[in-house]
C-alpha cells in the first residue's frame, strides 16, 4: 500500500476509536436521536456543516465542474439559500414545537400536525429515498479510494460503509456530532489548502483559462467560466431541487431540535450556511482545473480526487484526500441518521411496536443502520454517478414534503387530506415527466422542478378552496 492509502486508513481508525469513545455518553434514545437536546451554537453548527458539504457538494460538483465549469457552484448555493431559510424561518418554529411536544424525528411533527398515516407515507417514502443518497455518500468514499490506491468501485463503497457503519451505530448523533468536529476541521483546512496549490500548478486564473482553451476550444472554454453555463434550466432546477431539501430535510431538522435553546437554531445554522456560501466555487475551480490534467475522464467524479493527488506535495495531498473522505464519511453518517430514525422510530415504533421501550429503541436503530449498510452497498454498486442518486432522493423529498412542511408549519387553513393529496400528485408527476416525458417539464422548467411547483400551487389552491375547520383546525 502507497503513503495515502495508509494516511487515509489510520485517519478512518481514528474516526472509529473516537466514536466508540464517545459511545459511553450514550445513554438512551434520547441521546442517540437528538443529542440529549443540549447542543450549542458551535456542535449544531458542527453537526450541520459536516454533511452539508458532502459527497455532492465536494466530488460531485467538482465533476459537474469538468463538465460545465464555474456554474456548477449554483449547486452549493441554492444548498445555501434553503439553509438560510432553516436558520431564520423553519428551524425556530419547528424547534419551539419539539421542545414542547419532545419530538425526536420529522415523523414526530407530522403525525402531531396532520396524522399518523402522513407520518408513516412520508417516512416510507424517505426511507427509500436515504437509501439511494447514502449509496452516492459510498460512492464518494470509492472514488477516493480509487484515484489513491487503485481500489475497484465496491471494495471502496465497502470499506466507506463499515467505517460509517461502525461509529455512527454505536452512538448515533451524539458520537456522529463529536466526530464531525474533527472531519469538519479536516475538511475546510484540506480544502483552503488545495485551492492555491492547484491555483499555482495550472499557472494561475489566466493559466487555467489557456490549458482549457487548449484542451477543449476557446468556444467551450468560455462556456466554462459563464456563470450560467450548465444552462439555465438545470440552474432553476438546482434552486427548486435543493433549495427546499435544505429545510425540510428530516435529518437536518433532527439536528434542529438537538439545539439546547431558540438563539443556538438561528446562530449555528445562520454560520453553516454563510460556510457554504463561501465554498460553493471551490469544488467547481478543482474540477475545472482537472480537466486541464485529463481532458478525456472517463469517470468525471474521479475529477477531484485525482487533481487532489496531482497537483500538490503529498503531505497537502494526504491532507487534501483526508479532506474529500471527511466530505463524504460525514455527509454519510448524516444519511443514515435519516435512514435509521425513519424506520426505527417513525415505522418500527410509530406503527409496528407503539410500546418499544427506549432500550428496545436504541437496539432496533442499531440494527436498521446494520441492514441500511448493506442495502446502501448494493445500491452504490449498481448506480452510475453520485449526482444521480443525490438527485433521486432530493426530488423525492421536495415533492412530498415542501408543501406540507412549509404551509403546515405557518397555517392552520391545510388539512391531512391536502397533505396527502399535494404529496401523492408531487410524487405522480414527478415519475411521469422522468420516465415518460424524457425528465422534460414545462417551459424552461425541467420534470423535477415542475412537480415540486405543482405541489405548491396545489397546497395553495386547497387551502382556500377546502380550508381546514372546527377540531381539525
Amino acid at each position: 500500500m502507497n503513503g495515502y492509502v495508509w494516511a487515509i486508513l489510520l485517519y478512518a481508525l481514528l474516526l472509529i476509536v473516537v466514536g466508540l469513545f464517545i459511545t459511553k455518553k450514550v445513554k438512551g434514545a434520547a441521546d442517540f436521536f437528538v443529542g440529549g437536546r443540549k447542543f450549542g451554537p458551535a456542535l449544531l453548527f458542527i453537526t450541520l456543516v459536516a454533511p452539508n458539504i458532502g459527497a455532492g457538494s465536494t466530488v460531485g460538483v467538482a465533476g459537474l465542474g469538468y463538465k460545465v465549469g464555474i456554474s456548477a457552484a449554483w449547486w452549493i448555493a441554492a444548498s445555501a439559500l434553503g439553509t438560510f431559510f432553516l436558520a431564520f424561518f423553519i428551524g425556530p418554529a419547528i424547534w419551539r414545537l419539539a421542545n414542547k411536544h419532545d419530538f425526536y424525528t420529522l415523523g414526530d411533527y407530522l403525525e402531531y400536525r396532520y396524522n399518523r398515516n402522513f407520518r408513516g407515507l412520508v417516512s416510507l417514502l424517505m426511507a427509500v429515498g436515504t437509501i439511494a443518497i447514502f449509496s452516492g455518500q459510498l460512492m464518494g468514499i470509492a472514488w477516493i479510494l480509487s484515484a489513491v490506491a487503485g481500489i475497484s468501485k465496491t471494495m471502496g463503497v465497502l470499506i466507506g460503509a463499515v467505517v460509517v457503519v461502525l461509529y455512527f451505530g454505536a452512538g448515533g448523533l451524539l458520537t456522529a456530532a463529536y466526530v464531525n468536529i474533527i472531519e469538519a476541521a479536516v475538511k475546510l483546512i484540506g480544502f483552503m489548502i488545495a485551492v492555491p496549490f492547484v491555483l499555482h500548478f495550472v499557472g494561475g486564473w489566466d493559466g487555467l483559462q489557456a490549458k482549457l482553451a487548449a484542451n477543449v476550444g476557446a468556444e467551450a472554454a468560455q462556456a466554462y467560466f459563464s456563470v450560467d453555463g450548465a444552462g439555465v434550466s438545470t440552474i432553476i432546477g438546482f434552486f427548486l431541487m435543493l433549495t427546499p431539501s435544505f429545510f425540510i430535510s428530516p435529518g437536518l431538522i433532527g439536528k434542529i431540535y438537538s439545539a439546547k435553546d431558540e438563539r443556538t437554531v438561528k446562530w449555528g445554522t445562520t454560520l453553516c450556511a454563510l460556510v457554504m456560501l463561501g465554498f460553493a466555487v471551490i469544488p467547481a475551480f478543482l474540477g475545472m482545473a482537472a480537466a486541464t490534467l485529463v481532458p478525456n475522464l472517463s469517470e468525471r467524479e474521479m475529477a477531484l480526487p485525482l487533481v487532489m493527488k496531482e497537483c500538490m506535495p503529498f503531505w497537502a495531498s494526504a491532507l487534501a484526500l483526508a479532506a474529500i473522505f471527511s466530505a463524504e464519511v460525514s455527509a454519510a453518517d448524516a444519511v443514515l441518521y435519516m435512514i435509521t430514525s425513519s424506520f426505527s422510530k417513525d415505522l418500527y415504533k410509530g406503527f409496528w411496536r407503539p410500546d418499544t421501550s427506549d432500550a428496545k429503541l436504541l437496539k432496533v436503530s442499531r440494527i436498521v443502520a446494520a441492514a441500511a449498510g448493506i442495502l446502501g452497498v448494493s445500491l452504490a454498486i449498481l448506480l452510475p454517478n453520485i449526482i444521480t442518486a443525490l438527485s433521486i432522493f432530493y426530488s423525492l423529498m421536495s415533492v412530498c414534503l415542501t408543501a406540507p412542511l412549509l404551509f403546515g408549519l405557518f397555517s392552520r387553513r391545510p388539512t391531512t387530506s391536502a397533505a396527502f393529496t399535494s404529496a401523492l400528485a408531487g410524487v405522480a408527476a414527478m415519475i411521469y415527466f422522468q420516465f415518460f416525458n424524457n425528465g422534460k417539464g414545462l417551459g424552461l422548467l425541467n420534470g423535477q422542478s415542475t412537480a415540486i411547483l405543482l405541489t405548491l400551487l396545489l397546497m395553495l389552491a386547497l387551502m382556500y378552496l377546502r380550508p381546514a375547520k372546527g377540531k381539525e383546525k
